[in-house]
């Protein structure tokens, strides 16, 4: 028996996880030896009466076949803990999958990786930081890794996908469906320049549970995490935790203390994470990791900072200078801003909009706006 059908059937095997898996390798010599053990065999190498019983019975022959099958597409891979193309980073976790089932380019697995995740319904500025701190990153060598979910998560990978960067989304469904459906283009994307991976098998669907779990392959496969926009409650914050205990970098990006979606940077920063304003932040912390990052001749290693071209804001007619100059990088409401610049409320929201356009406002939901530069 190989390792591959070991690890297979293990995984596949209920009441058996990543950890007791690893165990049952460890403990045999052989891989077909787990199988064929006695109880007291597989009792001293940790396992209880369910998984002794679980271990009995063959997982189901079709849900093998099916993974074999799925296997012979050229583009499709499964990897066995122990597989030279194993990301070599996830195999050092104490909980790292049996198996991978991997969609794309295996070599892009050993590349170094940067986890970039946040806010699911990120505001504005948020998303535009993070597309823009994939992109900048990308061009120093950075593989740029995330959950493949909307807000932050995709907005990383737009971000490396635009730059030409290697990219890998870490799914918590099995890689036969995409989740978020709306992703499927992106998925398509990301594949064609990186790699798609899951732990999960085949016709895996969605449950909360998983994404929770996936979490912690999104931070293993990278030298660290760096957090965009999170709330106190933040799924993006359990990424974070597991980047911690991995032994990984943690970093934040911070917002305005009045808008609830930075409370988990804040909280972040507060308990150690590297503060990030820039790029260049980014590769300052990892080099311990990874050695000297550096951006290509002519990049701009700074741009996901706040902007310094105002060529837009300095050619405003006055009275959208006025409005501008009324709007905060926090929220504000409408109201507000009729309040403050003195003109009727149809016009300020004619006036928004272009300078929606103009990349000098943008919505914050709500009928709030925020400035952008």
């Amino acid at each position: 028996m190989d390792i591959l059908t070991a690890c297979l059937r293990l995984a596949l095997t209920e009441g058996i996880g990543p950890v007791s898996g690893r165990q049952l390798l460890a403990a045999f010599r052989q891989p077909e030896d787990i199988f064929r053990a006695s109880t007291d065999a597989l009792q001293r190498a940790g396992l209880n009466a369910p998984q002794i019983a679980a271990i009995r019975h063959d997982p189901p022959d079709d849900a093998m076949a099916t993974a074999r099958d799925w296997a012979s597409n050229p583009a499709h891979h499964l990897l066995a803990l122990g597989d030279p193309r194993y990301p070599p980073r996830l195999a050092s976790l104490h909980d790292a999958p049996l198996v991978l089932y991997v969609i794309g380019d295996t070599d892009v697995l050993h590349t170094p990786q940067l986890a970039i995740v946040g806010s699911r319904k990120p505001s504005r500025s948020a998303a535009d930081t993070a597309r823009a701190f994939a992109a900048s990153l990308a061009t120093a060598g950075l593989t740029i890794t995330s959950g493949m979910a909307l807000g932050i998560d995709g907005e990383a990978h737009r971000g490396c996908l635009e730059a030409n960067g290697l990219t890998v989304g870490v799914a918590a469904t099995g890689l036969d469906s995409i989740y978020p459906a709306r992703h499927r283009e992106l998925a398509h994307q990301i594949v064609a320049q990186g790699a798609m991976i899951s732990e999960y098998p085949l016709g895996t669907r969605v449950n909360p549970a998983y994404f929770t779990r996936r979490n912690r392959l999104i931070s293993g496969l990278s030298a660290g995490t760096l957090v965009v926009e999170a709330a106190i409650r933040s799924g993006s914050l359990t990424t974070a935790k597991h980047a911690t205990e991995q032994g990984r970098e943690v970093m934040a990006i911070p917002g305005s203390i009045h808008n609830p979606l930075a409370r988990g940077c804040h909280q972040l920063i507060r308990q150690g994470a590297k503060l990030v304003e820039t790029a260049d932040d980014v590769l300052e912390e990892l080099a311990g990791q990874l050695g000297p990052l550096h951006f290509p001749p002519n990049t701009a290693a700074n741009a996901p900072a706040a902007s310094n071209d105002h060529t837009a804001a300095e050619q405003l007619d006055p009275q959208y200078a006025a409005l501008l100059d009324c709007l905060d990088f926090t929220p504000q409401a409408v109201d507000q801003l009729v309040a403050c610049c003195q003109l009727p409320a149809q016009e300020v929201a004619s006036m928004l909009l272009i300078l929606e356009l103009q990349g000098l406002a943008a919505s914050a939901g709500a009928n709030r706006y925020i400035r952008c530069k």
